[in-house]
């Protein structure tokens, strides 16, 4: 028993205090959403169409430099859906998160900002635009799951063979 005990004393000798941590790290500090507008133009004459409207969804991922090690990676969804006798609905949601980067070189960071960010922040942003959606008298919009990482590596590889090189801007997925 006094072998073992040494070992964990051995193992937490040095706790390294509060705020201490200098390793490299990257992580969600918070999310929010910045700008929602859902859109019911032709309410209520659009309660009695009936053709099934064309379901349009659209991404976008933007990164800003706030300041220090914080980022914020902005998630756009626009989705809106069309009849042949007008919109019945479109949902505009800007979703952020503030990210911290730490001791990351520049292409693990910018893999974390346009790809990793992206699906973190993913599912609160697909509830917010189904919630919205069945909040405005439709049925839910389930958006399905986003390889935000394969879609980032088809991106880095297109850029390359433009010879735009590996930090070419990310945008629409």
């Amino acid at each position: 028993m006094a072998d073992e005990d040494n070992i964990i004393t051995d193992l937490n000798s040095d706790p390294l205090p509060n705020g201490a941590d200098e390793g490299p790290a990257a992580g969600i500090i918070s999310q929010y959403v910045k700008d929602l507008s859902v859109e019911n133009p032709n309410a209520p004459q659009c309660y009695q169409w009936t053709e099934a409207p064309q379901i349009d969804v659209q991404f976008n991922i933007g990164a800003q430099h706030i300041e220090g090690d914080i980022t914020e990676v902005e998630l756009k969804i626009v989705a809106t859906a069309k009849t042949a006798e007008g919109t019945a609905y479109a949902v505009h949601l800007a979703y952020a998160g503030l990210i911290g980067i730490r001791g990351l070189d520049e292409g693990t960071s910018h893999a974390f900002l346009f790809a990793e960010a992206p699906r973190i922040l993913f599912p609160f942003a697909r509830r917010i635009i189904a919630d919205s959606i069945r909040d405005a008298g439709f049925t839910p919009l389930m958006l399905d799951p986003i390889d935000f990482n394969g879609l980032y590596m088809q991106q880095i590889a297109a850029a390359e063979q433009q010879g735009e090189g590996a930090n070419a801007p990310v945008g629409n997925a």
